[in-house]
């Protein structure tokens, strides 16, 4: 019986005849991927279908007063408080999560870290397809994972684990990566979008049935979003994020999905010999080797509800080509560019044929709106060679008027500012208080507090 080729999108799981730039479904650019397509297996799947459409029975649903709720079961603590705080209160049994991150950034490390804590309560199962017995002892023996309640094995086969899930032998299993696994019954191989899905949906149901724990790890494009189909960021409970710089810096755990908590909160790391360690205080980290030049502007910013006090770092230089160069580490440049006009329209700074550099301390990545203010100030700063007072802070959202809009939680800001032994905040107008030194418009703050 002759195979044939379907192209699947990896984003929304739209099914094509023929190869094509662009999915027509969900407007995404070269997401299509060729799967190769048994018709046996398609004729089973209609089979099923008509099968199950008179096979069904009626369900036998419960009183909403006498259902158990979720938050009720136990947690799995881990030796990470803020990481607890980003699950929710802990690791949730029955629960499935996603870990996705960058190659290197240390997804395997904490996962360990995490066996090793979790296995001084409860039998913990660490599965893996990538990575062979002796690599992980290594990792094990460095992290001082070492319990009698940590057991490993390795497996690429996604039957074999679901099975190892039902024999409800371990309270928490780690499966890395979902990429690796491949269903028996499914040809095509490993992480196309139907392996994927079916090994996602496999384990899942496993998990449920016994009321499991499992943590899985998904692989990242190299535009930084987590690779395979969106469907399989749907099936799962926690999407948890680990972003950062791979070579150093600061590392972030962030919650873009939470059935059990809240996906504001943040987990910051810094990697040491010893493995990952929670930074307790950031801001004096941050700022610890700032010299007070001019380019040189401090921001308080929140990381999830915390406040973070971190430098902002501006270059300007004239350019030597025809085209301005703009560069941003940490911060879009897209609002970067924005910002950079709104300076030009608003002020008498002329940065057309300038090059401006971007940098933010810490290889943090700010998603913050009220870092407008901050940006334009170190941009402006860098450009007139004026240097701000070295006690001031600043945070704001600068709109297109060059207006200063209000801020989403001062006071956390000026309550981390006040600790670390800064006087004052350069801030909206909206955020009463004897700390702020209000400002309306971008002009003015210039003008007002730019020494030279």
């Amino acid at each position: 019986m002759k195979t044939k080729s379907n192209f699947v999108c990896s984003n929304c799981g739209a099914t094509y005849a023929k190869w094509a730039g662009r999915c027509e479904n969900c407007n995404e650019w070269n997401t299509l991927i060729e799967q190769v397509v048994n018709p046996a297996e398609e004729q089973n799947a209609k089979t099923a279908i008509a099968k199950g459409q008179v096979s069904g029975k009626a369900l036998t649903p419960d009183k909403i007063g006498d259902i158990v709720p979720s938050d009720a079961k136990a947690r799995l603590k881990t030796e990470f408080k803020d990481l607890n705080a980003v699950l929710g209160g802990g690791i949730l049994q029955g629960s499935v999560s996603l870990l996705a991150g960058q190659p290197g950034i240390g997804k395997s490390t904490l996962l360990m870290q995490i066996c090793s804590f979790v296995s001084n309560d409860v039998p913990v199962l660490y599965i893996s397809g990538e990575e062979s017995a002796g690599q992980v002892k290594l990792r094990a023996t460095r992290l001082g994972a070492n319990s009698e309640n940590l057991f490993f094995a390795s497996s690429t086969s996604a039957n074999d684990i679901a099975k190892t899930i039902e024999s409800n032998n371990y309270r928490l299993v780690i499966v890395d990566s979902i990429q690796t696994l491949a269903m028996n019954e499914i040809s095509s191989a490993p992480g196309t979008v139907s392996q994927v899905n079916n090994c996602g949906n496999l384990i899942i149901r496993a998990a449920k049935a016994t009321d499991t724990a499992v943590i899985i790890v998904g692989h990242v494009t190299k535009d930084g979003t987590l690779a395979g189909p969106k469907v399989l960021e749907h099936l799962v409970d926690v999407v948890l994020n680990f972003e950062g710089d791979r070579y150093g810096g600061f590392k972030t755990v962030r919650a873009v999905k939470n059935r059990f908590g809240s996906t504001s909160e943040v987990a910051i790391f810094e990697m040491n010999e010893e493995g990952l360690k929670e930074v307790e205080n950031p801001s004096a980290t941050l700022l610890a080797e700032r010299t007070n030049t001019d380019g040189s502007i401090i921001l308080a910013t929140l990381e999830g509800t915390r406040g973070v006090l971190v430098e902002i770092q501006a270059l300007v230089n004239k350019t030597n080509f025809g085209y301005p160069k703009r560069t941003a580490s940490g911060f879009d440049l897209n609002r970067l560019n924005l910002l950079i006009a709104v300076l030009e329209r608003r002020t008498k700074l002329k940065l057309s044929e300038s090059d401006i550099f971007i940098n933010v301390v810490g290889g943090l990545k700010l998603q913050d709106s009220a870092a407008d203010l901050a940006v334009c100030m170190a941009i402006a700063s860098a450009c007139a060679k004026r240097k701000l007072n070295e006690k001031y802070v600043v945070f704001g959202e600068v709109g297109l008027g060059g207006e200063i809009r209000s801020a989403f939680r001062p006071d956390q800001r000026i309550n981390e500012a006040k600790k670390l032994g800064f006087t004052k905040a350069i801030a909206p107008a909206a955020a009463k208080n004897p700390f702020v030194l209000p400002v309306k418009d971008l002009r003015n703050a210039l003008i007002k507090y730019m020494e030279k």
